[in-house]
């Protein structure tokens, strides 16, 4: 089975990989070159499910963990076995908040049910996550358009807004998903500098957070993946993307990390990995689909892996210098990590893999 624009791979490769979800990847399944990064990639995921915190909870920090869960599955062909149990156990609902019915934060576990869905479907219910969407289309029709005033949520909700669109065939989804992402847009986005702020009120300070417009790259990535090329909205999408990977290649530190004051090398001027890795993803995928050219920045991928690798991934697979959870640059301890910073370093393996030529994708 395949989902249009998702990530391509065949039918018989999906099918294999689906199958290493529930037990041992099978014998005749063709694996890929051997290559360090998918080892690294492996003992990443597996210090994670091994000595991670808090992994039942269905909240953005889990599910962008899963999310690159799955990209490990994806480009290696080995599954440590955590994320279906971990949707399963939620019965793929999204967590509720009454006083908050469309808080974007409570919508990124849908994204890792989708990567779900491409293995499984029918099995995989996607009720809750197509529920929460059609009501926030209505209300987006209603008027109301600033609930993602905020750039982390790009990340947690407009991917799947795109996937579900293609799923369900209702542009709707996606006339609301470009309505709320231009009110962003206008208010975060900074043209000048081809960056976003966090919030309002980092708005004119020259703040600009790399995990935070990490966050936004991603979602970038992800959408283009699966709007069709004929999309009015994918040339404003590609602009946007093409600009910040154009900035992001300038900003890049002589060590492969970027800093999580992008524009400020003196504020909190050590490594930062979740940033560095979602810029890694998100550049590196641009290059493999023709978008970017590699001349220019291949070298950037290369180097930000090689900081990741070599720095961050720790020899017992701990990856380390991961930004605690915050809303704005702080410094981050070797000792730092987090289930979105592993999530965002095997989104990263998984791109560079596919240009190393040693992904089973």
């Amino acid at each position: 089975m395949r989902f249009p624009g998702i990530r391509g791979f065949g039918v018989l490769a999906a099918a294999a990989l689906a199958g290493s979800l529930f037990t041992a990847p099978a014998a005749t399944a063709a694996a890929p070159p051997a290559c360090a990064i998918t080892d690294q990639m492996v003992a990443a995921g597996n210090y994670w499910v091994a000595n991670g915190t808090d992994l039942d909870a269905i909240d953005w920090q889990n599910a962008t963990f899963h999310v690159g869960n799955l990209a490990l599955v994806r480009t290696t062909g080995q599954s440590n076995h955590k994320t279906l149990p971990w949707a399963q156990a939620a019965n793929y609902q999204l967590p509720l908040d009454p006083k908050r019915p469309f808080f974007p934060d409570n919508q990124a576990a849908g994204e890792a049910y989708l990567d779900l869905y491409t293995y499984f479907h029918p099995e995989i219910s996607l009720d809750s996550i197509r529920t929460r969407i059609k009501d926030e289309v209505a209300s987006v029709q209603a008027g109301h358009r600033d609930y993602w005033n905020y750039v982390d949520a790009l990340n947690m909700a407009m991917p799947s807004f795109a996937r579900m669109s293609v799923i369900d065939h209702d542009p709707s989804y996606l006339d609301a998903m470009d309505k709320l992402f231009k009110t962003s847009e206008h208010k975060l986005f900074n043209e000048f500098t081809g960056l976003w702020y966090r919030d309002a009120r980092f708005t004119g300070s020259g703040v600009f957070w790399s995990r935070g417009n990490g966050w936004a790259l991603a979602a970038l990535t992800k959408v283009l993946q699966v709007l069709p090329t004929d999309d009015p909205r994918r040339p404003e999408y590609l602009r946007v993307y093409k600009k910040m990977a154009f900035s992001l290649s300038l900003l890049q530190r002589r060590d492969g990390f970027w800093n999580s004051d992008l524009l400020n090398p003196w504020d909190h001027g050590g490594p930062e990995t979740s940033g560095t890795a979602f810029f890694t993803f998100g550049i590196g995928w641009g290059i493999s689909a023709g978008i970017l050219d590699a001349a220019r920045y291949r070298p950037v991928v290369d180097k930000a892996w090689t900081a990741l690798s070599t720095k961050a991934l720790q020899a017992d697979g701990k990856v380390g210098y991961v930004q605690p959870v915050g809303d704005r640059p702080a410094t981050a301890k070797v000792t730092d990590t987090a289930a979105y910073g592993v999530g965002a370093f095997l989104l990263a393996g998984q791109e560079v893999a596919k240009l190393q030529g040693c992904s089973a994708e």
